[in-house]
This record gives C-alpha cells, sequence and structure tokens, in this order.
C-alpha cells in the first residue's frame, strides 16, 4: 500500500498525523474513520492557491456530499472556502456548524419546497437551478418571503467523460440539468432573467466523477464558454459568473493515475483564460467544485481483523469487523482499494485474500484478490484513500452502528462524530400498542 499524507512506519505500526494506529483503536474502537488533517489542508490550499487568474475572480466551493460533519465545514470555512448542499439534511448540518450563509450554495434535480425554503429563508449564497420548472417555485417562494436570492442554472453540455456508468452526469440522457442542445434553452434562461425575486448569476455545469483526463475539462470549459457567449449575445445580457464542477480524480490504487492538483487546475485557468479571450467574452468570477479531490487521500478506515476462512473452492477471506455498511463503494460500483496489516507492518511475507465483511450479503466485500501481509485475529487492517463518500455513504444495514470519525495531526486526534449507540439506531422506533 502506498502511504499517504503523513503515514509513518514506526516500529512496525503505522503512524497517522503522528498517533498510532493502535492508540486509536484503543481509543475509538473499530471501524474507524480516520482523517490526516494536514494532508485535507494541503489540498485544500493547493487548489484554492493554483485555481487563480489575472483576468477573472475565482472561488472554490467544497463539494459536501463527499464528506460532511460539523467539523468539516468548520475547517473548511477556516481555509476560505464556500460550500455546497444537495439536501436539506447538508444544509443544516452546514447552517448548524456556524458556516457563513452568503458562502453555501444549493444544488440538486429535485429541490423540495422545504428545501428551497431553507435556502431563501437563510439567505444562502445561491440556488443552483436543475431545470424550467424549479425557476418557477424559488421564484413564488421569495414572493411569499419579500426576498431575492442568486441563481445559475445548472446545464447539461453533453461531454461524456470516460468513468463509471453511475457517476457521468453530462450525458444527453442524464437527470441532471437543461441540455445546451434543447431548442428552447433560451427561452428557459430569458425566464429566469424576467423574474425579479431572482438574480441570475450564469451557467454551471459537471461533467462527471473520478475523471483524470484534463482534455475533458478543457472541453467543458471551451463549450461552457461559447455557449455563454452565445446566450449572451443573442438576449443581450451580460453574464458574470461560470462554474465549471469538480469532479478530478484521485488515485485509489496503482492502477489509477496520480493527479496533480496544482498542474491540473493551472491547465483549466489557462484554457479559462485562452476561450474567453477567442470568443471575446468577459467574466467576472469563475467556480469548481472539489470534493473528493480534498478528502479521499486524507481518509484511511480502520478494522480490526475477527477471523480468517480458506473456502473448499480455495478462496481466502480475512474477515473485519466492518464492511460495506462504512464503504459501499466496492458493492456499488466495483470500486478497488489498497490495504495493509497496520499492526505489522514489517511483515515481508504477502499472501492472495479476499477481505470481507459481516454482513449478510455475499457481495460484502471490501477487496478481492488483493495483497496482504499475514494476519491474525485481533490485527489491525487499514483500507486507505476511503475519505471520500465512504461516511457520506455509510447506513445502518443489519443495524451496524455507524464508526466514528477522527481527524489527527501533530500526535494529536480530535473526534469528530461519535460512534453510534444501540440507543442510537431505535431512537426514531415507537413501540407498538397492544391489542392493534
Amino acid at each position: 500500500m502506498k502511504f499517504l499524507g503523513s503515514m509513518k512506519n514506526v516500529n512496525g505500526v503505522l503512524e497517522i498525523g503522528g498517533v498510532s494506529v493502535k492508540k486509536l483503536q484503543e481509543e475509538f474502537g473499530t471501524p474507524l474513520y480516520i482523517y490526516d488533517l494536514e494532508l485535507m489542508q494541503k489540498k485544500i490550499r493547493d487548489i484554492k492557491n493554483s485555481f487563480k487568474s489575472e483576468k477573472f475572480n475565482t472561488t472554490v466551493v467544497y463539494a459536501s456530499k463527499a464528506y460532511l460533519s460539523k467539523g468539516m465545514a468548520q475547517i473548511i470555512e477556516r481555509e476560505g472556502l464556500d460550500i455546497d448542499a444537495v439536501s436539506a439534511g447538508e444544509l443544516y448540518t452546514i447552517l448548524s456548524s456556524g458556516f457563513p450563509t452568503e458562502r453555501v450554495h444549493m444544488h440538486g434535480n429535485n429541490k423540495s419546497l422545504e428545501e428551497l425554503y431553507m435556502c431563501v429563508e437563510n439567505g444562502i449564497g445561491s440556488i443552483i437551478l436543475d431545470n424550467r420548472f424549479e425557476a418557477e417555485k424559488v421564484s413564488q417562494i421569495c414572493r411569499k418571503l419579500n426576498k431575492k436570492i442568486d441563481v445559475m442554472l445548472r446545464l447539461n453540455i453533453g461531454i461524456d467523460a470516460h468513468t463509471h456508468e453511475y457517476i457521468k452526469t453530462a450525458k444527453h440522457t442524464s437527470k441532471f440539468g437543461e441540455s445546451i442542445f434543447d431548442k428552447e434553452i433560451e427561452d428557459i434562461v430569458k425566464d429566469i432573467i424576467q423574474k425579479e425575486e431572482l438574480n441570475f448569476l450564469g451557467f454551471h455545469c459537471h461533467i462527471g466523477s473520478q475523471i483524470f483526463d484534463e482534455f475533458a475539462f478543457c472541453e467543458g470549459v471551451k463549450t461552457m464558454v461559447q455557449f455563454t457567449k452565445k446566450v449572451s449575445q443573442n438576449l443581450k445580457i451580460k453574464i458574470p459568473e461560470i462554474n465549471i464542477g469538480g469532479g478530478f480524480g484521485v488515485r485509489y490504487t496503482e492502477e489509477d493515475t496520480d493527479t496533480d492538483l496544482k498542474k491540473m487546475m493551472k491547465k483549466i485557468i489557462i484554457a479559462l483564460e485562452e476561450n474567453l479571450e477567442k470568443e471575446n467574452l468577459e467574466i467576472e468570477n469563475v467556480t469548481i467544485e472539489p470534493g473528493r479531490s480534498i478528502v479521499a487521500a486524507a481518509g484511511s478506515t480502520l478494522y480490526t481483523v475477527g477471523g480468517e476462512k480458506k473456502t473448499f473452492g480455495g478462496e481466502k477471506y480475512i474477515f473485519i469487523d466492518g464492511g460495506m455498511t462504512d464503504n459501499i463503494r466496492p458493492a456499488l460500483y466495483s470500486a478497488k482499494y489498497e490495504s495493509v496489516v497496520a499492526n505489522r507492518l514489517d511483515e515481508n511475507k504477502k499472501e492472495l485474500v479476499t477481505i470481507a465483511g459481516k454482513c449478510c450479503e455475499s457481495g460484502d466485500i471490501i477487496a478481492k484478490n488483493t495483497k496482504l501481509g499475514k494476519c491474525h485475529e485481533g490485527d489491525l487492517v487499514l483500507v486507505s484513500c476511503t475519505g471520500a463518500y465512504g461516511h457520506s455513504m455509510s447506513s445502518n444495514y443489519n443495524k451496524a452502528l455507524k464508526p466514528a470519525v477522527v481527524f489527527v495531526k501533530n500526535g494529536m486526534s480530535y473526534l469528530v462524530s461519535k460512534r453510534e449507540s444501540y440507543e442510537d439506531l431505535i431512537k426514531n422506533d415507537i413501540d407498538l400498542v397492544q391489542n392493534i
């Protein structure tokens, strides 16, 4: 396994942020989500400092769906980034953290009236409208509350990024946004700008996730700039902003490219500047929305080994105390990860094993046919690069308790989210009355 960030081998035991995984297990138990705060901050600063231009302002918005807690929102605020939400729950978490409302942005292809009211009542920075119908809903809410709000329109620009089918978002059949090829697209924009309660900022797009191909982003920039120029001319309006989304790929295993974020940001800036100059278009602000690229490599999941089994068919299993309830991505996307026996780093002998969870599902596999050092009951297995979507997509399937989350830095550990208790599992259940 490739060591990431502050990971170190100290006498055969893995340390992250200067804290031993043994100590973390003793204090917080397993499964456990561990975030290397220093690495997270480095990723944020690399993006923020590289995504800059002398020709327009830039904004970096953290895509909170990758990982969100009150503590994470507070880190994002301190680092000077904006943040987005795609549900009332995410919005509530962000607002509860004390995050400045004017730096919050709301996404979603089917926002409820409750969610839209929350946005308008709290005066968030902007709502990214997904479709023609949502504009009217937001306008009506603003009229009722006597308020005005900034909006952008999400576009489907038809660029098919080479990524997993489930995370492509700019295909012509995607559920997200309004297509730039729709013959009514300019009428949709015109309808938005005519609503006095809505302040139209510009266009948003997102071509997909886990994209390593810089060409896809540059093509997206070109298309967005050309479309913005066309609408600006045809409708005789100034469009101050464009948002090109996120989706920057991260390395999970040696099969993946190790993305140089600073280099990628600079190439996107160059593409923006060149296309804006070519189209003779002035833009006040350009926004990007990294999420996975900030938190994925910074996060790891620590498990305790419960035992091993070799099946009659020859499969060697290592059983851990977590699984698909804390990391659904292998089952959902066939995602691959690297792992290590974190308390036996000096064990040279490797064997081909399948790391399996404890759920009542054959598909509860964290890593299939992976090379792992010899381990025994009670040993610690660490799976790296789980910082994005592990915690966010976790569940209580089989009534599993959601793990705790800790941030580590400079030899200190900080509990960010407590481990769920059995009481938490049933707190919303109601006893059935007798003789029903």
